[in-house]
């Protein structure tokens, strides 16, 4: 029996069906870096919008990383800067604002916008924005129903992994009884499940294994121990030996102390830096990275800044104070950091 959709999605799911039927030539993309539930929707609806003979064509700004290129399809996505040719519509997948594509020419076509993160802006001729999903792979496992495809392994494997992915291994705090029905249908049509885990979770390098050390060598803890503080550079990658593109989950690895509640990862390569965060419960991150013009959810954010090492004990401040309003106190920014190690240059 299929899970049933939540009333107020299947206006624009329906407008949406209707305007794939209309239409034939797809491009679709989402954001640069693209994670396990950006990849996982975009291969999900691909090989649904084949299923229906439509000609689809994938354009990210960036690889997959090597955690996800396990995934069928992976290999099908094109990378580049710009989009060129003729397309009946784009359709952005888990992207809160169209700029976030890095992907020049997509504002030419008709533009479908299907997004779970708060702050969508609603760029499309088209929205569907649901922040309950827990991820957007749960929103194209909806328009696949919709759409009369069935859930083949092709569509139903990019499905979980886009799941598991974004909800951090079924930890993070959106979580619903939708996220388990729609994987009880995965898991229904014969999808090895513990398979898909395994090729993302147990493919990383002998450089992330050396990288995941030094992190926790040189890791920093605040606010009483509830604020883990990582922090990566172009030298502690080219001394690991880890590809930059083989970090993905590190900064969760705090997260397993108990005491710990929040991890603020700060990422400086090529000359720019991101600042990752994650955290516990009711720690809302996303809201720490609105406020430095990032965006995410409630236990995953981040953004880019352009200032130096003097804008951290901001983002330690924030984070702190995030920390502590989910407890019920007052923030504690002012308070000594203590040390498991030294602070990579």
């Amino acid at each position: 029996m299929m899970q049933e959709t939540a009333r107020d999605a299947r206006e624009p799911i329906a407008r949406i069906v209707q305007a794939i039927r209309e239409r034939q030539r797809f491009v679709l993309s989402s954001h640069a870096r693209p994670d396990g539930d950006s990849i996982g929707a975009q291969l999900a609806l691909a090989h649904a919008l084949e299923r229906l003979g439509k000609t689809v064509r994938i354009v990210n700004h960036d690889e997959p990383p090597p955690s996800l290129q396990s995934i069928p399809g992976a290999e099908t996505i094109d990378v580049a800067g710009a989009v060129t040719g003729q397309y009946d519509a784009a359709i952005i997948l888990e992207c809160s604002s169209l700029d976030r594509t890095e992907v020049a020419g997509l504002d030419r076509y008709f533009l479908v916008n299907i997004d779970h993160h708060a702050g969508n802006r609603l760029y499309g001729a088209l929205n569907w924005y649901d922040p309950s999903a827990a991820a957007c792979a749960e929103m194209v496992y909806d328009l696949v129903a919709a759409l009369g495809v069935p859930l083949t392994p092709p569509i139903a494997v990019p499905l979980y992994a886009g799941i598991l992915t974004d909800t951090g291994s079924f930890r993070h705090a959106n979580i619903t009884r939708r996220t388990f029905d729609i994987c009880s249908h995965v898991a229904a049509s014969g999808v090895d499940v513990a398979g898909v885990a395994a090729g993302i979770y147990q493919s990383g390098t002998i450089g992330r294994l050396r990288l995941t050390a030094a992190l926790v060598d040189t890791m920093r803890l605040e606010a009483r121990d509830r604020i883990a503080l990582l922090h990566v550079d172009d030298a502690l990658l080219r001394d690991t030996g880890c590809p930059p593109d083989d970090m993905d989950g590190l900064i969760n690895l705090p997260l397993s102390a108990r005491e710990v509640q929040a991890v603020i990862m700060i990422k400086t390569l090529d000359g720019t830096t991101r600042v990752s965060l994650r955290s516990k419960g009711e720690v809302d991150v996303r809201s720490v990275a609105a406020s430095f013009g990032g965006g995410g959810h409630r236990n995953a954010a981040g953004f880019s800044i352009d200032e130096g090492p003097e804008a951290e004990s901001r983002i330690v401040a924030a984070v702190a104070a995030a920390v502590e309003s989910a407890a019920g106190g007052p923030a504690a920014a002012s308070e000594s950091p203590t040390a498991s190690g030294p602070t990579p240059a």
